[in-house]
């Protein structure tokens, strides 16, 4: 199958391009950086910009892409330091795509949304139907980005799914998101013995090993449609606090010191963010199943730490 990956220098885009290339997919990229040296052979990669119209509608229509991963988007904590660029690329990166995708026949887009779309307040464990209010532009683009994608399924035509990601944790570069600092307490652990947590320790998400996205992604596009009903989906694996985050760490590197001194601004955001997720609809309609939990994710990061370490050089 042929698709296209938005957003493949990111942290989930860089880890779905090889997963897809192990299913046997024929991947296009389209992402503003570079292409990396590590690229699977085979993979096309096209530089532009998602808020360029005409040069999405252009990869699209070079690519030819029977479904298009859309991942492309600025993240919570780095969202808020520049609202103005996330709403541009949030949310008119994902017009620009399903527009693309509309007018050069791809059959369905598959759109990575979070968890940020909810709002405080929420009665939990969070149901997937639910009142939409958060209070980040990230959560308010992704909103939107949920709502634009079911217009276009409604009245264009074009088949829209994706899922609401949880907290997302692997040891890949962090792309500036509040829940960063998960895969920072196993790095600083090994490589300086000690960490900062910039969130309270009681600071309790819904998290995930990536390896368990990027399957929920291919099997929700691969689902059929008949047992489908809806486009958005919650999915959730573990809901672990920071604490408990740090006595993982710590089990596995003895004497580790972590503390927490929490950012305002971070923990804003954390704190407007339920605690638990219901994702009884993805685990009905096309059998979604995590596998992986807080200590089998915790030995997995640990045996990719030094990788991540030598490429941040130290």
């Amino acid at each position: 199958m042929k698709t296209l990956v938005t957003g493949g220098a990111g942290q989930v885009g860089s880890q779905l391009i090889p997963y897809l290339c192990e299913l046997g997919n024929e991947v296009v990229v389209f992402d503003l950086a570079a292409a990396p040296t590590t690229l699977p052979e085979g993979v096309r990669w096209v530089q532009g910009d998602i808020t360029d119209a005409q040069a999405v509608s252009s990869a699209v229509a070079g690519a030819g892409p029977e479904v298009i991963f859309h991942l492309a988007a600025i993240l919570s904590a780095k969202g808020e330091q520049d609202p103005h660029r996330t709403y541009r690329v949030n949310l008119g990166g994902t017009y620009n795509i399903l527009e693309a995708a509309r007018t050069n026949g791809v059959r369905q887009v598959m759109y990575a949304s979070t968890i940020a779309v909810f709002g405080p307040g929420l009665p939990e464990p969070v149901q997937n139907e639910v009142s939409l209010r958060p209070t980040t532009m990230y959560g308010v683009t992704k909103v939107a980005g949920e709502l634009l994608g079911e217009y276009y399924q409604s009245r264009r035509g074009l088949e829209f799914r994706g899922v609401r990601f949880p907290g997302l944790v692997n040891a890949g570069v962090p792309g500036g998101g509040t829940t960063d600092y998960a895969l920072w307490m196993y790095v600083d652990a090994v490589r300086h013995g000690r960490y900062e947590c910039f969130v309270e320790a009681s600071s309790r998400l819904p998290m995930m090993y990536l390896d368990d996205g990027l399957r929920a992604m291919v099997e929700l596009s691969q689902a059929p449609r008949e047992r489908l009903k809806r486009c958005i989906y919650n999915i959730v694996a573990i809901s672990p606090s920071a604490g408990d985050f740090a006595d993982a760490v710590r089990k596995r590197v003895p004497g580790a010191e972590i503390t927490f001194v929490p950012d305002p601004a971070r923990q804003k955001i954390l704190d407007s963010w339920p605690h638990e997720v219901d994702d009884s609809a993805a685990r009905s309609e096309w059998d979604w199943r995590h596998e992986y939990d807080l200590e089998r994710m915790s030995d997995a990061i640990m045996e990719r730490v030094p990788a991540l370490i030598e490429q941040l050089g130290r």
